[in-house]
C-alpha cells in the first residue's frame, strides 16, 4: 500500500514477549514496562514490497522476521487521548518488521536506540478500513490469528487480540504524546504473541529464548540466505484479509551496496 511513509513508528505492545526476552538473559524487567509502551522510531523511506526478497549483507548479523499488525492514522494532534485516538485510525495493515538480532545488543549499550539492527520493513499487500474486520475489530485489537509460516511450514499463529498490554489507541496516544502524527503515519503493534506458546510465535528470537529457557540454548538458527517467510491473516470464514507477505532472503548485490 505504502513504499514510504512520512512516519514509521513500531511498539511493543505484547509485553509478555518482552518480559520473555528479558527472562532468557536473566534481566529484571521494569515495572513501568506495564503501563508506559515502549516505542521506536523505524526507517520509512525505503520499504521493501511485500512479495518479493529481503536483500541482506551478512547471514551472521542474526536475521529475524518479526510478524505484526499496524494501522495507519490521519492527522493526530499532539496530546491526543487514546480515547479521542479511535477516530484516527483509518486502515489497517500487517508488518514483516524484519531485526537483526546480533547487532541490537551492540546498538543498545550505546543507549541511542536502533538503527542499523531494523533494517527495511514491509507491509501487507492489501490495507483495510476497520469495517472490514466487523466485530474482530474491537477495543482498538484485532482478535484473529497471525499466521507465520517458515519455509512452508507453520511456525506460529498467535491470537493479536489475546495479551496485547497497550491497544493501538494506547500507542497512537503514546507517539502523539509530544507532537502531531501526520495523516499516513503507520503505528506498528511489536511482535504478535501468546502467553500460550502452544501457539507458537512470531519471530525467530521468541523461540530462541524459549529454548534457552528450557535447556539453557537455543537450537533454531536466525534466517539463512534462501529462507521464505510468509506472513497472513484470514477472517472468520477463511477468506484472506490483507493479502500475504511472501519473501525469500537473499544476499544484497552490488547495487544494494553502494
Amino acid at each position: 500500500p505504502l513504499p514510504r511513509a512520512y512516519q514509521w513508528a513500531d511498539g511493543s505492545a505484547y509485553v509478555n514477549h518482552v518480559e520473555l526476552v528479558r527472562k532468557a538473559r536473566g534481566a529484571e524487567m521494569p515495572e513501568s514496562f506495564w503501563h508506559d509502551p515502549l516505542m521506536y522510531q523505524g526507517g520509512s523511506d525505503s520499504f521493501l514490497p511485500p512479495r518479493g526478497t529481503i536483500p541482506m549483507g551478512s547471514e551472521e548479523w542474526g536475521i529475524d522476521f518479526e510478524s505484526e499488525i499496524a494501522v495507519i492514522t490521519d492527522d493526530v494532534p499532539m496530546g491526543t487521548s487514546p480515547q479521542a485516538a479511535a477516530g484516527h485510525v483509518k486502515l489497517l495493515m500487517l508488518v514483516n518488521d524484519v531485526s537483526l538480532r546480533n547487532l541490537i545488543p551492540g546498538e543498545l549499550a550505546k543507549g541511542f536506540g536502533f538503527f542499523q539492527s531494523k533494517p527495511s520493513s514491509s507491509f501487507s499487500p492489501l490495507a483495510i478500513t476497520p469495517d472490514e474486520l466487523g466485530d474482530d475489530w474491537r477495543d482498538g485489537k484485532v482478535h484473529l490469528p497471525l499466521e507465520t509460516h517458515l519455509n512452508g511450514a507453520l511456525f506460529g499463529a498467535p491470537d493479536a487480540g489475546v495479551d496485547m498490554t497497550f491497544n493501538f489507541y494506547e500507542l497512537i496516544a503514546h507517539a502523539a504524546k509530544t507532537r502531531p502524527l501526520g495523516a499516513g503515519c503507520i503505528i506498528g503493534s511489536g511482535t504478535v504473541s501468546n502467553y500460550d506458546r502452544s501457539r507458537g510465535s512470531s519471530c525467530l528470537a521468541e523461540l530462541r529464548m524459549l529454548e534457552i529457557i528450557e535447556s539453557g540454548q537455543a537450537t533454531t538458527p536466525f534466517l539463512r540466505f534462501g529462507d521464505t517467510v510468509s506472513i497472513a491473516m484470514q477472517d472468520r470464514n477463511g477468506m484472506s484479509l490483507f493479502g500475504t507477505i511472501l519473501q525469500r532472503v537473499t544476499p544484497a548485490d552490488a547495487s544494494q551496496t553502494k
